[in-house]
């Protein structure tokens, strides 16, 4: 195999990489092996008919693509390796050459990783984030334990009114007419929490259980279903069910129930402290966004289209595992949320946008300040994950492998760029 680079403009490059002929015999050879138990030609019995007859009835390109789909990923593998350009973007790939006997040619055009021009990033100004928590902060958040220790009643003697939980059964309409989507039975809402079309839940205030009422709304601009974007709707409703939340009083045995601590007041200071914690790790994680997104604004950065791409579809990958992870599918995401693939991909663009960026200058500070990651550095990383996971030290570096020590490498001089750009930072009085 030989490559060859050439650079094009906006930090992209095209890859000709050529495979030996014997290469792509032998990737004929594969293809014939995988499709042939599909492919009956009359004197044979299927699966058995030799490569050469099938090749002169169907014609000698019959094989050509799978052949090529079986050579491209491990020959663009072998090239990406050997490439001294830092290649940021998956491959576009275009076949040149295929054909029997001939050197196996095809291109990729890839992003590099982009030169960019650092700006100040040695005591770079930033406005003092505020660390201080306040009384009405401590009783908002046992406020917040205090609903989660409410028990739920059924309500019977008065209408809807806000904060309760219902149950209703509803049926929609446009222009007298129902619409697909628009009827449920015994579905469980709760008023004031914005789950349905604007001004839809704030018409069931003072709805008696039993007596159907007419809801108006309009729908939404931007809402999911087309035919039913800005159009006026009204919604049959009856309330099936009412039902509130009894909040315990706020004394020494709600402290009890919900901390360690015997009294109000321990339980009081202990909220204070929590939030204390709290709000002195945000004002750091806050403080490090504002830093390097002023070193960002103070640098000239141009982003490849395709690196930016990649780096979105990645996003995506990282956010369908956790929704899968959650027992979600993303069929079911996209349902419950109205949204499409597109549209979450461009959700995700601008901190796809930001996440490239911010990378970028770090390695440049890293490598203006000669940050490298020594022996001992890496070691404690090793043992951070060992405890972290619950395993041996040699197994946590077995698993991790070469590329793996790569990146742990790359996450480290990042993170002395993170540590120095922030301790010279001055924060506004």
């Amino acid at each position: 195999m030989s490559v060859k680079l050439e650079k094009l403009e906006n930090s992209m490059a095209k890859l000709t990489i050529e495979v030996a002929p014997e290469a792509l015999d032998k990737a004929i050879e594969k293809a014939y092996q995988k499709n042939k138990s599909r492919m009956q030609i009359p004197g044979f019995r299927k699966g058995k008919a030799p490569r050469a007859m099938l090749e002169k009835m169907y014609g000698k390109e019959i094989f050509y693509e799978d052949a090529a789909n079986i050579l491209i990923p491990d020959e663009y593998e072998k090239a990406y390796d050997e490439c001294e350009e830092e290649i940021v973007s998956a491959p576009s790939v275009e076949v040149v050459q295929l054909e029997a006997g001939k050197p196996f040619i095809f291109t990729a055009t890839v992003a590099l990783k982009p030169e960019i021009k650092l700006g100040k990033y040695k005591g770079v100004k930033i406005d003092k984030i505020a660390t201080e928590v306040t009384d009405d902060e401590v009783n908002a958040a046992i406020e917040r334990e205090r609903e989660n220790s409410a028990r739920t009643i059924s309500v019977e003697d008065r209408p809807v009114k806000d904060k309760d939980q219902t149950i209703i059964d509803f049926e929609g309409f446009v222009d007298g007419v129902a619409f697909a989507g628009g009827k449920g039975e015994n579905y469980p809402l709760t008023i004031g929490s914005g789950a349905f079309i604007p001004g839809f839940e704030e018409q069931l205030i003072g709805a008696e259980i039993g007596k159907e009422v007419e809801v108006k709304v309009t729908f939404p601009e931007d809402y999911h279903a087309d035919d039913l974007k800005g159009k006026e709707a009204v919604f049959k409703c009856t309330v099936r069910e009412i039902k509130e939340k009894e909040l315990p009083e706020l004394n020494d045995e709600f402290a009890s129930e919900v901390s360690e601590y015997e009294t109000f007041d321990e339980y009081r200071a202990a909220t204070l402290k929590n939030l204390q914690e709290k709000k002195a790790d945000d004002a750091k994680n806050q403080k490090q966004d504002a830093v390097i997104a002023a070193i960002v604004e103070a640098s000239e950065i141009s982003i490849p289209d395709a690196m930016l791409e990649t780096e979105k579809r990645q996003m995506v990958q990282d956010f369908t595992r956790n929704i899968q992870a959650q027992g979600l599918s993303m069929d079911q995401y996209f349902k419950f949320t109205g949204m499409n693939a597109e549209q979450l991909m461009e959700q995700v663009g601008p901190n796809a946008e930001k996440r490239i960026k911010s990378t970028l200058v770090l390695e440049n500070v890293a490598k203006a300040e000669k940050f490298e990651a020594s022996d001992e550095d890496v070691e404690n990383e090793f043992k951070r994950m060992a405890e972290m996971y619950k395993m041996e030290v040699e197994k946590v570096k077995e698993l991790v492998g070469e590329n793996g020590l790569k990146e742990i490498k790359k996450d480290l001089v990042i993170k002395k760029a993170i540590d120095f750009v922030v301790d010279n930072a001055k924060e506004s009085k």
